[in-house]
């Protein structure tokens, strides 16, 4: 549970013992403190996470046929027909 304090927030876990150790350890190894090491860590692998699930990855022939829709001429359909008449009669 993130608690505001000013411009920061703390982050209180609980870990297995095991963890915690090697959370030091590593952060020992970094001359970092625990606290400079966890936040390292886990802004790095969010901003990961955030980037991997806003990229969608399309195989070669769904880009193919992605592509293809795109290139293909469209004609609106009579509710995209209809909601330009109303915004027409509406800001016109």
């Amino acid at each position: 549970m993130a608690i505001e304090t000013g411009s920061e927030a703390t982050l209180d876990v609980r870990l297995p013992w095991a963890v915690k150790q090697a959370v030091e350890q590593a952060a020992a190894q970094l001359g970092q403190s625990v606290d400079e090491f966890a936040a390292s860590v886990l802004a790095s692998t969010a901003r990961e996470v955030i980037d991997h699930r806003g990229v969608t990855v399309l195989t070669p022939r769904d880009w193919e046929r992605f592509v293809a829709l795109l290139d293909r001429p469209a004609e609106p359909n009579a509710a995209l027909k209809a909601a330009a008449q109303r915004y027409k009669q509406h800001f016109e």
